[in-house]
């Protein structure tokens, strides 16, 4: 039996195997916007909270991105990814029996620490498991696992939780990463014979990376300014994301959908950024510029917003534009806007100060890409709060989107160099 599934194993591509992990993490992200309304009964979670529970698993993240990313080589790719797997299948597992808000947004920031374990080193495993030439396309393709989980849960979460409950609907994920991580063990190679063929020699460079100390690789990447640009980039980008995303099933419940309804259009609208993602990694490929990709990306989320939640009195008694046109302005957000992560991984990559530095320069990333999933929910519910709606929504993502233009031109400039 445990010859067949090596077999069977060794048949697929590993790095799919990696993003499939990322997938299976992204979940746990994804699992909490179709449980708010439930939770908020169940366990009288505020709006406030609600919003903290959306960003909470960004902790560990925030904090500790960069020091995951210095260690990245001395704990071993693979090896994180396992681990990350193992503590979201823990923490999953005790949150179903979670009684309070306060426990579950303790368990939520556990749940960050396993998120960080497996998305930091997955870019860095990619680059050691394909071919330079596939590069570009697969840290598209890795830029999409956040929304492919994202909506795999706000597609199935409703189901789950209608049929048996928010706590089954917390031991089925804790059960599947379990599983993820079992076989992410059996297929991706270990951490010291990983590379074969033309990744000999991307191993010896990051074997050599281990020889220099830890705190030359972070001068060298703080000192840098990619770092920086692709860093707070990702930050303006995914702060706007997920706050828009998180809130939408409270949004449309709000507005009087029903539970069935409002899951298959949020869910929908997660989906949609992945074609933004998967685009970006071909459309790089073809010699597209990349400043032009995040133009296009931030100008779409600013603009979508903008045209989704302001009111624009059109005719008397009107209270704005028509469900429909609002509904594919958040497409629009999503969809484009998609072609940011999958640019600013690339980036990550190419203005690194050096090759010692990848991983430091992607754990940087997630630093600040975590620091804006963990700012932004709880800022646009603060602002929904004070001003008794969502309509004043636009004006957060569009101060976002408006940073993103000012660092993109930037970051054509050093890209072009």
């Amino acid at each position: 039996m445990n010859a067949v599934w090596g077999r069977a194993a060794r048949a697929v591509d590993p790095a799919l195997v990696v993003i499939l992990g990322g997938v299976s993490a992204a979940l746990h992200v994804g699992k909490l916007s179709p449980a708010l309304p439930v939770l908020r009964e169940a366990l009288g979670v505020t709006l406030l909270q609600a919003g903290f529970l959306l960003s909470l698993v960004q902790l560990a993240g925030m904090t500790l991105g960069l020091a995951v990313g210095l260690a990245a080589d001395g704990l071993g790719l693979k090896r994180s990814m396992v681990a990350g797997l193992l503590v979201l299948f823990a923490a999953s597992l005790l949150g179903g029996w979670a009684q309070d808000a306060q426990t579950l947004l303790l368990l939520r920031a556990v749940e960050g620490f396993g998120f960080l374990l497996v998305s930091m080193p997955a870019p860095s495993l990619i680059r050691h498991l394909v071919a330079p030439h596939r590069m570009s396309a697969m840290l598209g393709l890795w830029g999409a696992y956040m929304p492919l989980g994202t909506a795999v849960a706000l597609l199935c979460g409703p189901l789950v939780i209608a049929l048996a409950g928010w706590q089954v609907w917390w031991w089925a994920l804790a059960a599947l990463t379990l599983l993820m991580a079992l076989w992410l063990w059996q297929v991706v190679p270990s951490d010291q014979v990983r590379a074969t063929g033309h990744a000999v020699q991307q191993a010896k460079a990051g074997s050599t990376a281990q020889a220099y100390a830890w705190p030359q690789r972070l001068r060298q990447t703080l000192g840098a300014p990619g770092p920086w640009l692709v860093a707070l980039s990702f930050a303006v980008y995914s702060g706007q994301w997920l706050a828009v995303i998180g809130f939408l099933p409270t949004i449309y419940a709000q507005a009087g959908f029903a539970g069935g309804v409002t899951a298959v259009l949020t869910a929908l609208v997660a989906a949609v950024n992945m074609v933004g993602n998967i685009a970006s990694g071909r459309l790089l490929t073809r010699g597209v510029r990349p400043q032009a990709l995040l133009y296009l990306g931030f100008c779409a989320m600013g603009l979508g917003t903008l045209l989704a939640f302001v009111t624009f009195p059109l005719a008397p008694g009107a209270t704005g534009l028509p469900p429909v046109v609002r509904f594919m302005a958040v497409l629009l957000f999503s969809m484009v806007g998609g072609m940011i992560p999958g640019t600013l991984f690339s980036l990550a990559v190419r203005l690194a100060p050096s090759e010692r530095t990848v991983s430091t320069t992607v754990g940087w990333m997630q630093q600040w890409a975590a620091f804006g999933q963990f700012a932004g929910p709880p800022l646009v519910a603060w602002v929904a709060n004070g001003v008794g709606g969502w309509h004043w929504t636009w004006s957060v993502t569009g101060a976002c989107s408006v940073a993103g233009l000012v660092l993109a031109r930037q970051l054509g400039r050093r890209s072009e160099r």
